[in-house]
């Protein structure tokens, strides 16, 4: 008889300094990539305490609403299981923690839109690049966890 395939979605937890920009980017981007099959969660090593602004804005671009998030705190995962810690930018990744059940660990460092000067039309050029970069490697990422979830059914999950 066959072990019935595990229903509990991996985590996976995109972590950057402050919370408040491009790991916002990312989770939205990726769950909804993801769609149902992951727990795509984000937090910071020293969490702003806000979610950007022009974050919220620039994806709302492109139907995506982030305005019901957060800015936490890294240790907020650390007592449950994370499968995937995706660092995106290189003060998290060096600050970065081992998590319970940690098996994937990737950096993918994105320039930080925060400390983007000029006008306001400026600004939102810079967050509309970094966000379209994220897109771009995020949804590469959930294609290629679709495609291995295809290659091994056993394993249940993206």
């Amino acid at each position: 008889m066959q072990t019935p395939v595990s229903k509990v979605k991996s985590t996976v937890l995109i972590l950057c300094t402050g919370n408040s920009c491009r790991s916002h980017l990312a989770e939205g981007i990726l769950r909804v990539a993801a769609g149902d099959s992951l727990n795509v969660q984000s937090a910071g090593s020293k969490p702003a305490g806000y979610v950007h602004p022009l974050a919220i804005q620039v994806m709302k671009e492109i139907g995506i609403d982030i305005s019901s998030h957060r800015s936490k705190h890294m240790d907020e995962f650390l007592k449950q299981p994370v499968e995937t810690v995706i660092t995106v930018c290189g003060n998290a990744d060096q600050a970065c923690p081992m998590f319970p059940g940690q098996v994937n660990r990737y950096h993918w460092g994105f320039d930080d839109p925060a400390h983007a000067t000029g006008t306001d039309e400026e600004k939102l050029t810079v967050f509309r690049r970094v966000r379209d970069e994220i897109k771009r490697v995020f949804e590469a990422y959930a294609a290629g966890r679709r495609d291995q979830a295809k290659a091994s059914p056993s394993k249940g999950t993206l």
